[in-house]
């Protein structure tokens, strides 16, 4: 393993804020897709599903509702994703210092993982809220529809109007726990996601670093390779409770009384073990680009904040 630089947990909180904003800007539109895939009704006897698959998704969301339909949703995770993806490389950086007997130890693949699940406990209280809020804007115009289409509706009004809106009536109708549904979900999505996520990523650092150099001297090609493939490796084991955490985020309230088991009996019992992995193509497809955006603004804004700051 290369010998690893000098872990400033400040340094990576700042880095790690503009990486977010990358990730969000890359991914979002997949992101919508993916959401709409996992949270459609079951159809009627005889009727098709709402959406065959990712790429009738995308179509069908281009020509209802335009680009902006795509991008659904993202003011929430663009306010929560700076100080999110903030903490997250922050709790990173503090796992690794946490396991450090002196700056110069090289951590095994193992700290580093353990170091990622730290961040993902950092992230959910900041993750929950602001997933909830973007799974219920993404379905709102796919319920509204549906909803115009059972009752012939004379207007067209949606149930939220924004972000703020849909926080207000998310307290009013249940307070602060109405806004932190699924959080159990989301530490059980993020935190060994976050474990393979960071240690995937150094660990393709490591293999992709020439003899004698640094993983900071890699080439922008490398790193975006590195860190697509850290976002693939992420997914693969996030989806299953990302599917329950977007089914119960978006029910009624309720519907789940038991929490996470009755989605899962639900699901598996009337779509099957494969319905844990709905989304499965948009996720994909997604992950790559969006990680590796994120990635490759990370290391820019660290490489500057070392360049302006090198003792912080």
């Amino acid at each position: 393993m290369s010998k690893q630089q000098q872990i400033s947990p400040l340094k990576n909180f700042f880095a790690g804020g503009f990486g977010g904003v990358c990730l969000v800007f890359t991914g979002h539109p997949l992101d919508t897709i993916k959401v709409r895939l996992q949270t459609q009704p079951k159809p009627a006897p005889g009727q098709p599903l709402l959406y065959s698959g990712t790429f009738d998704c995308f179509k069908k969301t281009l020509i209802k509702e335009g680009v902006s339909g795509l991008y659904r949703g993202m003011v929430a995770p663009i306010i929560g994703v700076t100080p999110m993806f903030a903490v997250c490389f922050f709790g990173f950086g503090l796992g690794k210092k946490l396991q450090q007997r002196s700056p110069d130890d090289v951590l095994s693949y193992p700290q580093l993982f353990a170091a990622g699940m730290l961040s993902g406990v950092f992230t959910t209280v900041i993750m929950a809220p602001g997933e909830r809020i973007k799974c219920l804007l993404q379905v709102e115009e796919r319920n509204s529809t549906l909803h115009l289409l059972k009752i012939q509706a004379a207007s067209g009004e949606v149930k939220y109007t924004g972000p703020m809106d849909c926080v207000k009536q998310l307290y009013r109708e249940s307070g602060v726990r109405g806004i932190y549904k699924g959080t159990v979900l989301t530490l059980m999505r993020d935190v060994p996601a976050s474990g393979m996520y960071f240690m995937t990523y150094t660990w393709l650092k490591d293999i992709l670093t020439p003899e004698g150099k640094s993983p900071s001297e890699l080439s922008v090609p490398s790193v975006l390779f590195a860190g697509g493939m850290a976002g693939i490796f992420n997914w693969a084991v996030a989806i299953p409770p990302d599917v329950l955490k977007s089914r119960f985020q978006t029910a009624p309230e309720g519907k789940y009384p038991n929490g996470f088991r009755d989605v899962l009996r639900e699901l598996i019992r009337e779509e099957g073990i494969g319905s844990l992995y709905k989304g499965f193509t948009a996720v994909m497809l997604r992950a790559f680009p969006a990680n590796a955006a994120c990635f490759l603004g990370f290391e820019v804004a660290l490489k500057f904040l070392n360049w302006i700051a090198p003792n912080m």
